[in-house]
């Protein structure tokens, strides 16, 4: 009873000093209650089969992400135990000189990690669950999802879920505790505020030389993720660079931390300064341990700053995406060559679907299946593509084909070029209210939307190197390829359609013909339940299976897809981005906070030689900021080139959304890591002003 009251005053007369420690633990519980919800919220929304299962797909995502930062957390609470441990050694020095055994202080520890994880776990499970209606909210804007059956949820799975993770840590922490306290010695206990890490000064010229060669190697890998991208051709040329990166950076921390005092101390109106020169001693003494430290949070903010921005960045596009790629409702096609094959390889004696390439069209397929798509098409054309084996990218190069092999050394220059007449093109323009065009007979054109492929069409066209297309020698009407698509993808994904004069084109190379248009139905409700029809035909002629039904690209099917795809990665993206981020901020925290106890001493020395208060203070808040700023700013730059390399991953969707996100990403860092540093700096300053 004695021990429980004792475990409680303790915990009472922390909290002021650790209200990071706190914070962050219901915080953690809060985002792992409300990333886990998400199943019971998306129960009430009003939503399409199709988009029902993308939401169940992203819970199992999320699921399995939550394994991942259960070990994050988990490592965050262990961590700050430690820390925490170190500021009480003085106490627990009290304690073995008044009689109590080490075995009774475990228990004191024991139950103080049990009773802050109750509270914990109920006050993070209550601001989770208020949270949850939020995001409720923004999950169902996300799907466009109808809320009349919107009401107050609790997930009993979430719930069950996060207790369970979280006791396994707690018990984790308690192990480390008890074996922490077994360890200690009573001399090191009492003395343990007094005794700082001997301040090694390392050989500046070993140190400059290590940090020259760490910065040209990240530099390289700088390089190979940005300028160097086309040479990335597998996994293993994208983990070269990373650990490139991630060792160079250890050794640049390493590096300064033999620089930073030399250099300072040269300088001797800056080092001289105020309590600049006391700042930098304190700064210095700590810095031996904490390269490792620094490099790991680096790289969590490196990797916060990048996940966030290049989330978000794909949210926004892809939403945007539904409005600017996909103009029509519906689009289908047939592949003409891959279904003769089709007829030679599969019997169907009692069908007459043996068809040649002249009537093997889209309208021929749908009338197998007895499909009659006509009546639900307000407006619809249709149009054909055009391919030859012996028209291929590498034809169309002219005299640049040796220049681009090498510019471009993975690109496969062997595929079939496709080819369109002018005047379907033109029917498929103003379908989609873009731009009409018209060719001489002499000329051609070329439509693109994927710009590396954009790129290198424009260094041959800038060339004006003519073609031949099936037996006419063509010359470019336009030094550059014009913006447009012809099959809906929902990104930037089309490398490449030639546009010819009409006597150009000839049936003997036509690869495929489509149908495209709008429903005359309106509602959502009356477009679903004709795209369910289309499946219901197509499922009923199990005799005939999928090998002529045509390709069928719908905007509802590809909004789902592409909306589902966002809401995955958005979710994902926070919730990793979330957790690194509090992580890098609460180890930071906690670690100045521990050290400020330390310093306690040496900041009442500078009070008895008649430092004043104002002084100390701003020695406390620069060393902390340097403490701050020294990761982040690293992470900063490795961010920049981290970027690069995301805007190339993420050509085929767009990048136009990326500046609204890095200033969100920007907006997140400060919210809560500049919060971190604010609390950790008037935390410190309560902790050195205690007598």
């Amino acid at each position: 009873m004695m021990l429980c009251k004792l475990s409680l005053k303790n915990i009472k007369k922390s909290f002021k000093d650790y209200a990071i420690y706190f914070f962050t633990l219901i915080l953690g519980v809060a985002i792992f209650y409300v990333f886990n919800a998400l199943d019971s919220q998306a129960v009430m929304m009003n939503v399409s089969s199709q988009t029902r299962r993308i939401i169940e797909l992203m819970v199992t995502s999320l699921s399995a992400v939550s394994v991942f930062v259960s070990f994050i957390l988990g490592f965050l609470i262990i961590y700050a135990s430690r820390f925490l441990i170190k500021r009480r050694n003085k106490e627990f020095g009290i304690y073995l000189t008044l009689g109590m055994s080490k075995r009774k202080i475990s228990l004191i520890l024991f139950l103080e990690t049990l009773f802050i994880g109750i509270i914990s776990l109920a006050i993070g499970l209550g601001f989770g669950v208020i949270l949850s209606q939020l995001m409720s909210l923004i999950v169902a804007n996300m799907f466009e999802a109808n809320l009349t059956k919107f009401a107050f949820t609790f997930s009993s799975t979430a719930c069950i879920k996060t207790i369970i993770y979280f006791s396994i840590m707690y018990l984790i922490v308690m192990i480390f505790n008890t074996f922490s306290v077994s360890k200690c010695k009573l001399i090191n206990l009492l003395n343990g505020g007094k005794v700082s890490e001997k301040v090694k000064l390392k050989n500046p010229y070993i140190c400059t030389i290590i940090f020259i060669i760490s910065s040209i190697v990240l530099g390289n890998a700088y390089y190979r993720v940005t300028g160097g991208f086309q040479y990335l051709t597998n996994v293993k040329d994208i983990l070269v660079p990373i650990v490139m990166g991630i060792v160079s950076t250890f050794f640049i921390f390493w590096s300064l931390s033999g620089l930073v005092l030399r250099i300072t101390k040269r300088m001797k109106k800056l080092y001289y300064k105020g309590l600049n020169s006391f700042t930098l001693r304190q700064f210095s003494s700590k810095i031996n341990t904490a390269v490792f430290t620094n490099t790991i949070i680096c790289l969590m903010l490196f990797i916060t700053i990048c996940l966030l921005s290049a989330c978000i960045t794909l949210k926004n596009t892809l939403n945007n995406n539904v409005k600017e790629l996909v103009p029509v409702d519906f689009q289908a096609y047939q592949n003409i060559r891959l279904y003769e094959r089709y007829d030679r390889e599969v019997e169907h004696a009692n069908l007459e679907h043996k068809m040649n390439r002249t009537n093997h069209m889209v309208d021929d397929s749908f009338k197998l299946y007895n499909y009659d798509y006509n009546y639900k098409l307000r407006e619809y054309i249709e149009v054909n593509i055009y391919e030859s084996d012996d028209f291929t990218l590498r034809k169309t190069l002219g005299s640049k084909v040796d220049d681009l092999e090498k510019k471009y050394p993975n690109l496969w220059f062997d595929f079939k070029e496709e080819v369109m007449s002018i005047s379907d093109y033109n029917k498929v323009a103003k379908l989609y209210s873009k731009e009409e065009y018209s060719l001489k007979d002499n000329e051609y054109m070329i439509i693109a939307d994927y710009k590396e492929m954009v790129d290198l069409r424009n260094e041959v066209l800038k060339n004006k190197e003519s073609i031949n297309v099936f037996g006419h020698q063509l010359n470019p009407k336009y030094s550059e390829c014009k913006e447009g698509f012809v099959e809906m993808t929902g990104g930037n994904g089309n490398i490449g359609v030639i546009i010819v004069p009409d006597y150009v084109i000839s049936d003997e190379f036509l690869e495929r013909n489509y149908i495209m248009g709008n429903y005359h139905a309106t509602s959502e409700e009356d477009i679903r339940a004709l795209e369910e029809e289309m499946i219901k035909v197509k499922n009923a002629y199990p005799e005939i299976g999928n090998y002529f039904f045509p390709t069928v690209i719908t905007r509802m099917e590809l909004k789902d897809s592409m909306v589902g795809l966002a809401a995955m990665v958005t979710f994902i993206g926070l919730y990793l981005g979330i957790v690194f981020l509090i992580s890098s901020a609460a180890i930071l925290g906690l670690k100045e906070l521990s050290e400020s106890t330390d310093n306690k001493e040496r900041f009442n020395m500078l009070r008895k030689i008649g430092t004043d208060e104002n002084m100390i203070n701003k020695a406390l808040f620069r060393q902390i900021a340097i403490t701050f700023m020294l990761p982040l700013i690293l992470a900063l730059i490795h961010s920049i080139f981290g970027i690069m390399f995301e805007i190339n991953i993420l050509e085929i969707f767009g990048k136009d959304q990326l500046l609204p996100s890095i200033l969100t990403t920007a907006i997140f860092i400060v919210f809560i890591y500049g919060g971190y540093f604010l609390i950790t700096y008037y935390s410190s300053r309560r902790i050195i002003r205690e007598k």
